[in-house]
């Protein structure tokens, strides 16, 4: 392989894992770099000995890059689990446990567009790589990248020597979540669902866990598909068209997605409307606290619901905000055995489960609540506003030329706004980026992206009309309107 000693890396990670373009940094000796670098770091800090599991989703290829990682994982003396077929990355991170292995690497871009693919490294807790992991994976993957010392040994050889071994990650994950939840319940329960797994690597996994009782499931959008019929395989509104008109069509009382390698989830009534992610948050919040009478720490990013402070006041429990990102919300999970953890894309992790995301049992805890209440899931939604308050959330995320960045961040950083749509400001909060606490209890968050000319406006405000008035003034803020 070729030394590319003035270059610079491409390997760089991200709130979750390296992801790119495929065939433009995404390619086979990218991949190959990042593997030699996580060999280097496991031999670095005596982990290779417990060797890794290797993982993938259903996207283009992505067998194929998996391969490729096992193929140099190996070369360097790391034994490796593979998966024989696509796994979601909550059942490979899981495998890790159930394995004693020293962590995972998972090929997958997650709710990228088709065109690109990605790798994920989970340590040996079974959750997001902390940054200080992430931070050691990348100067690992410069080093690589500047001498080339890439060790490859090629897979049949490596599976004829018994250093590379074939499982299925599924059915011991699917068995933890029957622990997790009482399936015969929810089989036993006369309801009607529709699940909808995007075309992506959690297909199969809600029929195999709810089929044979009086439950009626329906799977839509199970087949691979790498082009994920068109749109990202993201469950938000624009993306669940087919699963929101399925779901009043079947006479079904939710619908459920969850997105190409099924760490998070969406949520859709009876009446086929969209349930947003910070509504969802506070269900699953609410129902723990009300229904479940769990008692502990919320672990939440800045991005999401004020919900979760005001359900935490109600019910006695701390309420600890991070940056956003599963690699900052999961130390704290750990640290504290909160009761969940979330964040704004939709991502929940659970006491007694792994300390990450995973959409499968978010949303079998969803059904589960649905039987709780024993009511639509829109009243279990309007009951919500009326114990935690209203709450409307919406975000855009505004493109500026390159060179202007530097004043667009400038127009933050100064002297904050006394009011912002007509609201006093009464605190400015900078965990990650700048979160402008209103006088009427809705915020406005500004972020930008650290490696794109982005800037994201969040808020979450009483009506929907107030919510749209607070991002026209955020993008006043920045220039942009």
């Amino acid at each position: 392989m070729a030394t590319a000693a003035e270059g610079v890396s491409p390997i760089k990670f991200g709130t979750d894992g390296w992801r790119g373009a495929i065939a433009d940094n995404y390619t086979f000796d990218n991949v190959r770099i990042v593997s030699q670098a996580t060999a280097n770091y496991l031999q670095g800090n005596g982990q290779a000995a417990d060797g890794l599991v290797v993982g993938y989703d259903m996207r283009f290829a992505s067998e194929f890059f998996a391969a490729a990682t096992a193929e140099v994982l190996s070369a360097n003396g790391i034994r490796v689990r593979l998966t024989q077929t696509a796994a979601s990355t909550p059942a490979v991170a899981y495998s890790i446990l159930t394995n004693h292995s020293a962590g995972a690497a998972m090929i997958t871009a997650s709710h990228n567009p088709w065109t690109d693919n990605g790798y994920k490294y989970k340590p040996e807790y079974a959750g997001s790589a902390d940054p200080e992991v992430i931070e050691a994976l990348e100067s690992q993957a410069t080093q690589v990248y500047r001498t080339g010392a890439v060790k490859r040994k090629s897979l049949a050889e490596a599976l004829r020597a018994g250093e590379v071994e074939y499982f299925d990650a599924a059915p011991i994950y699917l068995k933890r979540l029957g622990e997790m939840i009482d399936l015969d319940r929810l089989k036993g329960s006369g309801r009607k669902v529709v699940v909808d797994p995007m075309y992506g690597s959690g297909m199969s996994y809600f029929p195999r866990l709810l089929s044979g009782g009086s439950l009626q499931l329906w799977e839509i959008n199970a087949e691979r598909n790498p082009y994920f019929g068109g749109v990202n395989p993201e469950p938000i509104a624009p993306n669940l068209g087919k699963l929101m008109a399925a779901v009043p069509q079947r006479g079904a009382d939710a619908g459920i997605a969850v997105d190409g390698d099924a760490d998070r989830v969406g949520l859709v009534d009876e009446k086929g409307t969209f349930i947003n992610q910070l509504q969802v948050f506070g269900l699953l919040i609410n129902y723990l606290l009300e229904k479940r009478g769990w008692r502990g720490p919320i672990i939440k990013s800045v991005s999401t619901t004020s919900m979760a402070n005001r359900l935490g006041e109600k019910y006695g429990v701390p309420v600890i905000e991070t940056p956003v990102g599963f690699k900052y919300i999961g130390p704290e999970f750990r640290a504290r055995n909160a009761i969940i953890g979330g964040e704004e894309s939709g991502g929940y992790a659970f006491r007694g489960h792994i300390p990450e995301r995973d959409g499968v049992l978010a949303g079998l805890y969803l059904l589960d609540m649905l039987i709780d209440y024993d009511m639509p899931m829109s009243s279990i939604v309007e009951h919500l506003q009326e114990v935690a308050g209203p709450s409307y959330y919406d975000r855009i995320d505004i493109r500026f030329a390159p060179e202007k960045r530097a004043e667009v961040l400038s127009r933050f950083a100064g002297e904050h706004p006394s009011s912002i749509a007509g609201e006093a400001v009464q605190s400015v909060q900078t965990l990650d980026g700048y979160k402008y606490f209103l006088a009427d209890g809705s915020w406005l968050l500004v972020r930008a992206s650290g490696t794109e000319p982005l800037i994201r406006l969040y808020t979450e405000a009483r009506s929907p009309d107030e919510a749209q008035k607070i991002l026209q003034a955020g993008k006043e803020m920045a220039g942009l309107s």
